[in-house]
Order: structure tokens, then C-alpha cells, then sequence
């Protein structure tokens, strides 16, 4: 998000640690990165960290057989297999978050304020691939898309990823997430006649509009359906506060039993405590961000098994000059009270899975989430289960998460030890996506 910050993003030079953003060489990585039918790797390691237990396990010896962990730690390696010796370094599963915006760019370009008058599908879409590729460079091997502009540039590049023709993590993209007409997820600050959407560009309103919406985004291959219950910071609509409810009950219970038939989870984009608990009563698996929290929100999602997916590196960034003054007071009023409602919610045992942004800031940079929920007062050992087994709850998947024998060969490795030192996940130098090396030292 700031300015500085674009200097640490990848450079696109070709080194041997570095996912290359560069679309030619990401289709050349693809291709090779494929492992060969029944190909047997031995992965070992100082370290390897039990997610669940919280704890290190030395040494660590996985045996990975057509993308999937055969073995951990047995009595007797096969002999013929290649072995990859990562030394003294900790393997953790392959990273999940929940919230990213593959597609997007809205801070660490030009013109972000115009781009949806100015770009289309593909330029998201080409986008998306050194995104994803930067992505995936940094260990996360798979990703909740949680909105895109117009178009399903993120469905299109859930596909190119699992056709092999870039490298990416596994993608659940929502396509366009629905609101009403004005809300935080139209297109707003626009003159009359620019940019005026409708239930298939995820903009409706009432019932019948709603379930419309949903509809058409299934069609299209979205893998999860993300609704703005509430305003937002980075939206041009100054008629309400940023918190307030935009969606009413009945039209949020019909978003969730419409996606429920068609086998979609449901997030909810929600910052304030009234929207919020009108989300969490119709159902929505998720809240996005959850930045006013009260005791009555906190119950009903503990009550429910509602997950909250916060964001905090984003809420320790300074907004660039150029950001329109409305922006920067909506962040500037929520910025206290997000430490508070994640700090409650933590203590109060509320579900929590990992969630990013990413695209509101640069989207090599994920990996500093965790040192921000870390100084938000969570634990090392629960924030790397948020990225991990328990995203993996909310996704609704059992084949990824950990490492353990018949799950899915995602694996990285990290320097030291993440219990210790979260900001070594700051920098992960190996990378398997299902059984292939995408990144080694």
C-alpha cells in the first residue's frame, strides 16, 4: 500500500529463488513444474512443523508419490527415489489465504481510481498470471479469490492455472461479488451512464435480483459467492458510513440459500457490527475483515461456527498521498477499532482463518500478514493454523492443510523456526505445489 513499498516487490530478473512474473517464462515454469506419472521424491529437512500441535518435529523425511505425501518420517526411505535436502530449514504445509484479489492492483499502480474505464477481462486476467506467479513465489499454494472487476478474469485464470499454462496457486474465485446498486462493490464515482452494472456484473437489488445474481456467477464457474453486507474504505460511496448495513435480511438469506443449492459457500464482506450480525444470521460461512465486533456479533459467530477472516498488515500501512481524503478517514476511523475487535474475538474463540488483501497491497508482500497478526497479540502457532488447517476447514477441503501421509504434496520450506521468528515467513525459499518444485534455494 505504500508508495516505498514498491521497491521491494520482484524485480522480474530470472534468478533460481524467485518466481518469475514475466508470462513466457510462468508458461515455460508451468510446463516443466508438472511432475511425471508416478514420480517418487524424498523431501527432507531439519524441521518439519506439526500445524495442529503447535509444535517442531526433527528430522523431517516426506516421501511424496504423484502429488500426494505417501509418508512422513518413515523407518526406511526408498533408495532409488531424488532426494531434495533442504538442510536446516522447517517445511510447513503449503500456505492458504482466504482473501486475495489476484486480478487486482487497486495501490501499487497508476490510475487505480480509473482502471475499470480504462482496462478489460484480459488486461485483469494477464494481470492475474504475474500475480499469481508472485503469489505462489511466496509459498501460498492456494487462494480464496474474493472479487474481481467485470469480466471473470479470476475464473479465467483458475483455469490457466489448472491447464498448466501458468504457475499460480489453486484458485476459488467468487467472480463478481454481489451489491446493491451504489455499494461497496459497484463501480462508483462514476458520471451517469459509466459503468452501470447489473445482477450479471454481481449489482442487484431485492430478492429476485439477488438470486439472479448468484445464479449467473455459478454459471460462470465461480467457486465460492462473496456478498458486500456492509460498506467499505475503498469505495466512492460517501452516503453512509463505512460500517453501515447495506443489504437487507431477507435479501442476504436469499443470497445464502441460492448459493447453498448450488453447493457455494458464502463470504461476507462486512466492517460494521449491525451488517455483520445480519450476514452471520442468514448463514455466511465467513466475515470478511469484521472491524466493529461486539459481544452479540462475537456470540452468534461462536453459536454458528461463523469464521472471521481479518485483515491486519493492511490496517498498519499508511495510504499513499494521492488517496482521496474520504478514503483516508474511513481507514483512519477503523484503524482502532479492528485491534479491538480482533483482539476480542481471539480471546472469545471465535473461528479465524487467514486473509490478506493482497491487491490492496503488493501482491509479493503477503507473507508480512503474519508479523501483523502477530503484533495484533495472536500467537505464532495460531496465526500459522489460520493459513493452514483452519482455512482448510473453511474452504471445506480435508486434502490439504498439513503434513500428513494422503495429503496433497504442497509443502514450503522457511529459514529458522515461524514459532519463534513469524517474519520468516516473510521470505519462503522452497515451494512444492502438488508434488512439483516451483522454487528451490
Amino acid at each position: 500500500m505504500q508508495q516505498a513499498a514498491r521497491s521491494d516487490r520482484p524485480s522480474g530478473r530470472v534468478t533460481t529463488t524467485r518466481i518469475v512474473p514475466c508470462l513466457a517464462t510462468a508458461l515455460l515454469l508451468a510446463l516443466t513444474a508438472i511432475p511425471a506419472a508416478a514420480e517418487t521424491l524424498v523431501v527432507t529437512a531439519e524441521r518439519m512443523l506439526d500445524v495442529r500441535e503447535g509444535r517442531l518435529v526433527s528430522p523431517a523425511v516426506l516421501v511424496v508419490t504423484d502429488g500426494v505425501i505417501e509418508s512422513v518420517n518413515p523407518s526406511s526411505p526408498p533408495g532409488d527415489a531424488e532426494v531434495v535436502d533442504l538442510g536446516d530449514r522447517t517445511l510447513l504445509p503449503g500456505l492458504i489465504d482466504m482473501h486475495s484479489h489476484l486480478t487486482l492492483d487497486f495501490f501499487t499502480g497508476d490510475d487505480w481510481t480509473t482502471a475499470t474505464v480504462k482496462q478489460t477481462a484480459p488486461d485483469w486476467a494477464l494481470m492475474g498470471a504475474k500475480f499469481a506467479a508472485e503469489t505462489l513465489g511466496t509459498g501460498f499454494t492456494t487462494a480464496r479469490d474474493l472479487g474481481a472487476f467485470p469480466g471473470f478474469p479470476d475464473v479465467a485464470l483458475m483455469r490457466a492455472i489448472d491447464g498448466g499454462y501458468v504457475p499460480g496457486p489453486d484458485i476459488w474465485p467468487a467472480g463478481h461479488a454481489i451489491s446493491i446498486t451504489g455499494g461497496h462493490c459497484d463501480q462508483t464515482g462514476f458520471a451517469p451512464g459509466i459503468m452501470e452494472l447489473g445482477p450479471k456484473q454481481g449489482v442487484a437489488d431485492g430478492v429476485d435480483e439477488v438470486i439472479k445474481a448468484v445464479r449467473y456467477q455459478a454459471k460462470h464457474g465461480v467457486r465460492v459467492i462473496k456478498v458486500c453486507a456492509t460498506g467499505g474504505v475503498f469505495s466512492f460511496s460517501q452516503s453512509a458510513p463505512v460500517g453501515a448495513q447495506q443489504y437487507s435480511a431477507a435479501e442476504l438469506e436469499a443470497i445464502v440459500e441460492e448459493a447453498r443449492k448450488l453447493g457455494l459457500k458464502v463470504a461476507a464482506h462486512a466492517h460494521g457490527t449491525e451488517g455483520i450480525i445480519a450476514a452471520v444470521r442468514a448463514g455466511v460461512d465467513s466475515i470478511e475483515h469484521g472491524s466493529i465486533l461486539d459481544e452479540e456479533a462475537i456470540g452468534l459467530m461462536k453459536e454458528r461456527g461463523t469464521f472471521l477472516v481479518p485483515q491486519a498488515y493492511i490496517n498498519e500501512n499508511t495510504l499513499p498521498p494521492e488517496t482521496p481524503q474520504a478514503t483516508r478517514d474511513k481507514e483512519e476511523y477503523l484503524r482502532p477499532l479492528v485491534r479491538r475487535s480482533f483482539t476480542m474475538a481471539f480471546e472469545e474463540g471465535v473461528n479465524m482463518a487467514f486473509g490478506s488483501d493482497s491487491g490492496v497491497f503488493a501482491h509479493g508482500e503477503v507473507g508480512r500478514e503474519f508479523g501483523a497478526l502477530v503484533r495484533m497479540g495472536l500467537p505464532e502457532d495460531h496465526v500459522l493454523r489460520m493459513a493452514t488447517v483452519y482455512a482448510a476447514e473453511l474452504l471445506g477441503v480435508d486434502d490439504r492443510g498439513e503434513l500428513a501421509a494422503g495429503k496433497r504434496a504442497d509443502i514450503v520450506a522457511v529459514d529458522g523456526d515461524p514459532l519463534a521468528d513469524i517474519t520468516v515467513m516473510e521470505s519462503v525459499p522452497f515451494v512444492m505445489k502438488r508434488g512439483a518444485v516451483v522454487k528451490r534455494p
